[in-house]
């Protein structure tokens, strides 16, 4: 689990408290959805997808690669964030989703945490493609990366080293997990990161910055828009 010892705190100091939130409405549906395909690309294919060996067409059906983007697949941008290549991929990412959901959702509000979590969605989607065209990617890693990187970007917004925090440490294990482990989309990764970090910096900054409120879902909409346009431009240019 990642254990993170401190809340997001408005400038007078008081905290708002994750046991007062409301029901995390987002961060479960989306954990309800990925366990759910995962359980469906299980059927009769129980020693491939659940060790992580699958090349079964319904995983097929949801990867992002460049090929099947030039086919005009560009669901795969979206789609490919919720296929899991075995119990311990879909696992993890889910353990970390669900932690990382109850420390921001609460604070920002569900429509935010949508907003953030599709954007660095989308992001690792690009960062995937532009460095991995050719490879057959899938996993939220990269929305659970923007996520973690948002929730860093909070913390040092505060005043507060992350490293001195169990995300922060967490978050920092996880960047060289990805650049030390063969096989890791390197840009999936750190495109969900850079896309989480630069919302995150609207959406979870504390109050005394004065961000606009409509910035926090004007700016990701605006970035996913974008990062949609440069995976086409890429494609087909």
């Amino acid at each position: 689990a990642v254990r993170v010892p401190f809340e997001f705190r408005s400038p007078s100091g008081s905290t708002r408290r994750l046991s007062s939130a409301p029901p995390l409405v987002v961060g479960n549906s989306l954990i309800a959805v990925n366990v759910g395909i995962f359980i469906w690309m299980t059927l009769g294919e129980v020693g491939s997808v659940m060790f992580g060996n699958s090349t079964s067409d319904r995983t097929l059906n949801f990867v992002i690669s460049r090929v099947f983007l030039e086919q005009g697949e560009w669901y795969r941008l979206i789609s490919c964030g919720f296929v899991h290549f075995g119990v311990i991929h879909v696992g993890f990412n889910m353990l970390l989703l669900y932690q990382l959901g109850r420390l921001i959702e609460p604070v920002i509000g569900s429509l935010r945490f949508a907003l953030l979590y599709f954007a660095a969605l989308l992001g690792g989607s690009l960062g995937a493609l532009l460095l991995s065209p050719d490879a057959a990617t899938g996993g939220a890693s990269g929305a659970v990366f923007g996520l973690m990187a948002a929730s860093v970007v909070g913390v040092g917004q505060r005043g507060v080293n992350p490293l001195r925090t169990g995300l922060g440490v967490v978050f920092a294990i996880n960047l060289l997990f990805t650049l030390a482990v063969p096989g890791v989309s390197v840009g999936g990764h750190f495109g969900g990161a850079i896309i989480g970090a630069l919302v995150g910096s609207l959406s979870l900054a504390p109050r005394s910055w004065k961000v606009p409120t409509w910035a926090s879902v004007v700016v990701p909409v605006a970035v996913s828009i974008a990062c949609v346009a440069v995976a086409v431009a890429f494609v087909t240019g």
